[in-house]
């Protein structure tokens, strides 16, 4: 196993870096997009299709790259650290991911690689009941970038769950905005009402835990990204901010804040890199105990926001600075799919099994 980055994928990372620091920075397009419930614009939105990104995960025989996990990963990372708000995470992740463990046939496929189709995945475990002949009627809370799709994929079922397709566009769907606390995530409650969807596969209740496994990793490669950069920021910062005739940077309280910063993202970058690698080379046992460990681990990355904002003072807390929109955004990964204590409960519970 080797985790080191080939030159291929330094240009991928270099080439996404490049594109989001030119055509879609924080004061230019994530500021404006806060209050869109799209989260992004067309010319952006074909941007990261024309690098290839939307594709990086759809199989090649579909039109796509055919890459792997630690491919697009990468990409969480640069968009993150870019704040990127819109629908890339759910479309060109989630929705690939999903379809390929459900084991979905080529036609679903249509759109996803050249970004002309976006689709959003409700979370596993939704509550939406499967009536014959594909209708469905319930609610789904906490849907990312429903707003964004035209099609949602619906996981419905626990032992021998069917993966739905839905057109948001269909009679009986209603999608409404739900405000929290990380305005560059776009969430919502889409509520279905006698709609008729399409079995696109059946799957397991390993596939469950899979796409969810999947789908924790990235968001957690997103969430490095933007500690990555607030921790970047906030050492700048020490350099140059004087008190006492001097920098900031230079007392010991301050740069053990900024050692401590820079020795949680490290070790989540770890953790990150090796569930990733894992999300499709390891067994079902290696891969979800690397998943589980990454989101117990999420609650430490939401602690170098706030540690950033300790270091940065007063202006850390005002809306013109860009670090309470770091915090916020790592905050809302600690609270995905569930909080860390959780996880971190079930990882204690794996260790109690394994020593016994």
């Amino acid at each position: 196993m080797n985790l080191e980055l080939t030159d291929e994928q330094f240009a991928l990372r270099d080439a996404v870096r490049e594109f989001l620091s030119s055509r879609a920075s924080i004061g230019a397009h994530v500021r404006p997009m806060l209050d869109d419930p799209v989260g992004t614009t067309a010319e952006v939105w074909r941007g990261l299709a024309d690098l290839g990104t939307t594709g990086l995960l759809v199989p090649v025989e579909h039109g796509g790259e055919g890459v792997s996990m630690v491919e697009a990963a990468i990409v969480c990372e640069e968009l993150g650290a870019a704040l990127h708000p819109g629908p890339w995470l759910s479309s060109a992740v989630a929705a690939p991911r999903a379809l390929i463990r459900f084991g979905a046939g080529p036609a679903v496929f249509s759109g996803l690689a050249d970004g002309s189709t976006v689709a959003a995945v409700a979370l596993p475990g939704s509550g939406v009941t499967l009536d014959d002949g594909a209708v469905l009627h319930g609610e789904l809370d906490l849907v990312p970038d429903a707003a964004a799709a035209q099609v949602l994929f619906i996981p419905v079922g626990d032992e021998r769950p069917v993966l739905v397709a839905v057109p948001t566009s269909a009679s009986g769907v209603e999608i409404a905005e739900t405000l929290g606390i990380d305005q560059s995530r776009k969430i919502f409650r889409v509520t279905l009402d006698h709609v008729a969807g399409t079995v696109v596969a059946t799957g397991s209740r390993e596939t469950l835990e899979s796409l969810r496994d999947d789908m924790i990793v990235a968001w957690a490669a997103d969430a490095v990204g933007a500690a990555r950069q607030v921790l970047h920021m906030t050492v700048e910062y020490a350099k140059v901010r004087r008190q006492f005739g001097a920098p900031i940077g230079s007392f010991q309280a301050v740069a053990h804040l900024c050692a401590d910063m820079y020795e949680t993202v490290e070790l989540a970058r770890s953790g990150v890199q090796y569930a990733v690698w894992a999300a499709d080379c390891a067994d079902r046992e290696e891969r979800h105990l690397a998943a589980l460990r990454v989101k117990a681990f999420a609650g430490a990355l939401a602690g170098v926001g706030d540690t950033a904002i300790q270091v940065f003072g007063g202006i850390g807390f005002t809306w013109e600075h860009d670090a309470q929109l770091y915090l916020k955004r790592l905050l809302s990964f600690s609270r995905f799919l569930g909080s860390p204590d959780d996880y971190l409960q079930q990882v204690g519970a794996h260790v109690v099994r394994s020593a016994s």
